[in-house]
């Protein structure tokens, strides 16, 4: 009888001891399963956004690229339109009504230009000499140049390939001075100008070529460059109405210490005043300019030295001394000739 009451005292504190144990156990394996699950969920949670950012750019660029498409196509078709669009009938941005129109008006406007500008040109026209420029810029006086054309000539009197460019320049410059062709032209008083203002078509007076004598090619055909001693033709610019005053002619000198000979042809190297005045390309077609031909004189001790010579009109009113132009009525060249 003693006994039983004493198992029945210590069943309950078995009991009271074991539970509380169980259930702290319990309990922390629950809050790690929990903490578990929300990870998980956070997990999937970042996939889902992921997966959406991912979908919201290839939407994106899809978007991207269709709107891209649209307007390449929008594009293609406004050209077409702009070009010729059927629905309005319209060529260019304008209809058919439109474009005559304004072709209409500019063929009017041009048409009234053109009809103005050719009215002020004739005007202008009838105030005009055909023969004689109204205002003339050039010089009174004319410049001198030289045949051969060259600033300076230099050859081996020996070779003649060295000189052959020389003569033909000369022979080129004669050939409207030949006699057969100068014996169509008039003989003119010597020392008097060939004044012909009333004449619808002016005389031409006589220079032949055959004047020059010695310098003509014509018993010489080397023109004196064989034998070393060059002839050198010159003459003077073409001036419009031009009356030298006194009696013209050219001097040459050369530019050393001791003179050098020289021959001229025409004799004195005169430009006789009937080959005076000039009167333009229209009224005087077949006009020649008289010529001055100088033969240099050289000897053997004048060769392989540069010999400067200058020629200069004298005689005359015509200016030979303007610093600003050296060619104003003379001319300056450079002559070397070796063997």
């Amino acid at each position: 009888m003693s006994s039983s009451p004493q198992v029945q005292t210590q069943e309950p504190n078995q009991d009271q001891t074991q539970e509380p144990n169980q259930d702290q156990t319990q309990e922390p394996n629950q809050d790690q399963n929990q903490d578990n699950a929300k990870e998980e969920v956070k997990a999937e949670e970042k996939e889902e956004k992921k997966e959406e950012k991912r979908e919201k750019k290839e939407d994106k660029k899809e978007a991207n690229e269709a709107k891209r498409e649209k307007k390449e196509e929008e594009k293609q078709d406004s050209w077409k339109d702009f070009i010729y669009n059927p629905r309005t009938g319209e060529f260019l941005g304008r209809t058919a009504g439109s474009w005559g129109l304004i072709l209409l008006f500019y063929l009017i406007f041009y048409g009234f230009l053109g009809g103005m500008f050719s009215l002020t040109m004739w005007v202008m026209l009838q105030t005009l000499d055909e023969n004689v420029p109204r205002h003339q810029d050039r010089v009174a006086s004319p410049g001198l140049v030289i045949r051969p054309h060259a600033v300076e000539i230099t050859f081996n009197r020996s070779d003649p390939e060295n000189y052959k460019h020389y003569i033909q320049q000369l022979h080129n410059l004669l050939q409207s001075y030949n006699d057969s062709i100068q014996e169509r032209n008039d003989l003119c008083m010597v020392g008097e100008y060939t004044t012909q203002d009333n004449e619808p078509v002016k005389k031409v007076c006589q220079f032949k070529r055959s004047t020059l004598r010695q310098c003509s090619g014509l018993p010489d055909p080397s023109f004196g460059f064989k034998e070393g001693k060059p002839c050198i033709i010159i003459k003077m610019n073409r001036v419009i109405g031009l009356k030298p005053e006194g009696d013209p002619y050219i001097n040459c000198t050369a530019k050393r210490a001791t003179s050098l000979q020289m021959q001229y042809f025409p004799s004195e190297g005169r430009l006789d005043k009937m080959f005076f005045p000039y009167y333009g390309k229209k009224s005087h077609p077949d006009y020649v300019q008289p010529l001055v031909a100088v033969k240099l004189l050289f000897t053997k001790e004048d060769y392989n030295i540069e010999q400067t010579v200058e020629c200069k009109v004298e005689g005359s009113n015509l200016r030979n001394d303007d610093e600003r132009d050296k060619f104003l009525g003379r001319v300056t060249f450079r002559v070397k000739v070796s063997e």
